[in-house]
């Protein structure tokens, strides 16, 4: 067989990254033993494949910010365990299925820690979904409007990580706490969760309303859950502090 045979037929299979491999090998006018090439191939497929999974994953995840793990900024004083926020990156936080809850002021980089998170989680293959949580409950509110509600539902409880940013915003309705509540005891020590918060956790059970449901959520949410309370100024200010010139006044 030809080598423009074999190219075609890795087309008709859709075998794009082997074809880029193969095609490299006959430009290259390598001399390669058959073992070594084929190995080459298939792991080029193999790379290919992953990484056209990452980026469906990262699409699919809808996150607020482009945020790696290696961008998390661990020198600046604020309470944040660097060994805790690596190991839980690495897979932990999803391997068993726990929460991690994320409190404190605005600015202070609790969203952008979790969509490091959410962004390694995704290069590891797990299926990720970040919502704004005012933005979720207005989602859910018009999917009950059109009957889309249950089908929502089930698309997050499928997700191997849920992020939950700025939770508490405002006290939450009925409807919300319903949702909520299902939200959380569909991915009870099924799936993780991530939650971010102004407000720290003592103020949860207010912010939720109607004791019994409250509790539930709590009892599911926060027992055995991870936390890191962030302290300290906040990071955007200290961003645009370092980043804007300083203007000369001896002429001024």
């Amino acid at each position: 067989m030809s080598n423009q045979a074999t190219i075609e037929q890795m087309n008709a299979l859709r075998l794009w990254g082997m074809k880029a491999a193969f095609s490299t090998y006959i430009e290259s006018n390598a001399q390669m033993e058959a073992q070594e090439l084929l190995a080459q191939v298939v792991e080029a497929e193999y790379l290919h494949r992953n990484n056209a999974k990452i980026e469906r994953l990262l699409r699919a995840a809808k996150f607020r910010y482009t945020a790696q793990i290696a961008d998390v900024d661990f020198l600046t004083p604020r309470g944040l365990d660097k060994a805790l926020v690596l190991k839980l990156s690495a897979g932990h936080l999803m391997q068993t299925k726990e929460n991690l809850i994320i409190t404190g002021a605005t600015g202070i980089g609790k969203s952008f820690i979790a969509s490091a998170i959410g962004h390694q989680a995704c290069r590891l293959g797990y299926k990720t979904l970040y919502f704004n949580l005012t933005k979720l409950f207005h989602q859910l509110r018009k999917a009950q409007a059109d009957e889309t509600y249950f089908k929502l539902i089930q698309k997050i409880e499928k997700q191997d990580l849920l992020i939950l940013d700025d939770f508490g915003l405002k006290p939450l309705d009925q409807l919300q706490r319903q949702a909520l509540l299902e939200i959380i005891e569909d991915r009870h020590q099924r799936k993780a969760t991530i939650i971010t918060s102004q407000f720290p956790v003592e103020k949860w059970h207010a912010i939720i309303g109607e004791n019994a449901v409250a509790d539930a959520i709590l009892d599911r949410l926060v027992h055995q859950a991870h936390r890191i309370q962030l302290k300290g100024n906040s990071m955007r200010r200290k961003k645009v502090q370092t980043t804007t010139p300083e203007i000369n006044t001896q002429n001024s």
